[in-house]
């Protein structure tokens, strides 16, 4: 929770159990379902919420706002960002039936009630959403293909509704399609750790 606070020292008594709570819940899961690499878990707030919480350093989504998380996993960037932000709805998807259930499981037991769960493919998913968030799920192009449909013309935030991604190394290649449109954040100017060098967040708007 010290690295949490670090970056959000705004969170509440309940934000801080929950972020608490998801730790021994997700190593239990992860002895029977792997969705985090067995030897990851123990850098679990490093690497997986504080991820998926950088989120937030380059959008605050208001509160009404729909946000589908397109391949979670076990439930990365939703879970985490759906605590930090309790007045926005998340849905999260995902292909593969048993991460979907360790992604609900986790939500039930932190008493999560601004998420929604489907095991589906992205293209048989057809919500509006303000925004799509994804962790490094696959290639943006590809991936704008299947979530285009899924972008709500109806806007709510300070920034346009769009896909927001989590990305890694070298992205020239995979944004140059998109020209001046996107806009890419380095999370090594919000995040002190090593891990975070590298690490970046694509927005592309859709709408």
């Amino acid at each position: 929770m010290e690295l949490l606070l670090k970056y959000f020292p705004e969170l509440t008594d309940y934000q801080c159990r929950q972020f608490t709570d998801i730790y021994p819940l997700y190593k239990d899961w992860n002895s029977k379902i792997n969705v985090i690499s067995r030897k990851d878990i123990e850098n679990l707030y490093e690497h997986h919420v504080l991820h998926s919480l950088g989120i937030a350093k380059m959008i605050r989504f208001n509160a009404g706002s729909r946000v589908l998380d397109f391949g979670t996993g076990g439930g990365f960037p939703g879970i985490p960002l759906a605590i930090l932000f309790p007045d926005v709805h998340f849905h999260l998807i995902d292909s593969i039936g048993k991460k979907v259930r360790v992604a609900m499981e986790v939500a039930k037991d932190i008493g999560l009630k601004n998420v929604s769960f489907s095991h589906t493919r992205g293209e048989d998913e057809n919500k509006k959403f303000d925004f799509v968030v994804s962790r490094a799920v696959m290639p943006l192009s590809d991936l704008i293909k299947i979530i285009q449909k899924n972008i709500s013309p109806e806007q709510h935030n300070t920034l346009a509704n769009g896909v927001i991604c989590l990305k890694g190394g070298d992205l020239e290649d995979e944004i140059s399609p998109f020209g001046n449109r996107v806009v890419v954040h380095r999370l090594g100017e919000d995040f002190d750790e090593a891990f975070f060098e590298t690490k970046k967040i694509v927005y592309i708007p859709l709408s």
